[in-house]
């Protein structure tokens, strides 16, 4: 069903706001939580906020494709071609969207020590597994390997994506890590490296040493699992990082 009334017209054990008062968040749909962003409805057939709701739903989910999937990495450009959906709705929505990612990743009081590539892996893989195009990241760490942070630094093709040492170690310095790990994503769901990787891997081991920050792996992830290019390679021991 598509709501055409007024939010307001609605009884108020109906009203989206009400129920999450009284029932918590988790009973509400999809539709309802993003009518609770919006405020105010319109669009086609001057729709209510649960019906503009349910129509950027199913504007997203066109062509079989899962409707909270593309809400993750949708653009406020892709909202906005949407009827009804202004700068202001956009960006009410994407704001929502990275907080509940930055809650959702959001590391405890005691930082865990990655000490062991499985552990990275699985700390990035909700940002790199599965992806349709190839993403490139950091793990950042003290001095005694526990985490600071991670962070997507680019985001590529299906088959090639651009990270620069400058970049990356940019970002090292800016949040203050030491050391580091590095990873990457093959869409493919091969996890064999590259001569690119190889070559990249050397560059960031060489300005490891130079800068005095030791770039401790480089994992390639997908289709569920993952490799570590210090296991698989001999640059570690050609370029030794002091670690």
């Amino acid at each position: 069903m598509t709501y055409h009334l007024r939010v307001t017209d609605l009884p108020s054990s109906e009203r989206p706001r009400e129920r999450l008062m009284l029932h918590g968040a988790k009973s509400l749909s999809t539709a309802e939580l993003i009518a609770i962003l919006l405020g105010t409805g319109q669009g086609p057939g001057k729709l209510s906020a649960v019906g503009l709701g349910q129509h950027i739903l199913h504007k997203i989910s066109e062509h079989q494709r899962d409707a909270l999937t593309v809400l993750r990495d949708i653009t406020a450009s892709e909202l906005m071609q949407i009827q009804g959906v202004g700068p202001a709705k956009a960006t009410t929505i994407l704001a929502a969207i990275e907080l509940g990612k930055r809650v959702l990743h959001s590391r405890p009081s005691d930082r865990p020590i990655i000490d062991d590539p499985a552990i990275a892996a699985s700390i990035l893989s909700p940002d790199l597994m599965w992806q349709s195009q190839e993403r490139f990241a950091v793990v950042l760490l003290d001095v005694k390997n526990r985490l600071i942070g991670t962070q997507v630094i680019s985001i590529g093709t299906a088959t090639e994506t651009l990270a620069h040492p400058r970049e990356i170690f940019r970002e090292v310095i800016r949040q203050g890590a030491t050391r580091l790990i590095v990873a990457h994503n093959h869409p493919s769901g091969s996890v064999d490296p590259s001569p690119e990787d190889l070559y990249l891997t050397r560059q960031l081991l060489e300005a490891g040493q130079l800068l005095g920050m030791p770039l401790l792996d480089h994992l390639i992830l997908g289709n569920g699992t993952h490799a570590s290019l210090r296991q698989l390679t001999s640059l570690w021991h050609e370029l030794p990082q002091g670690d």
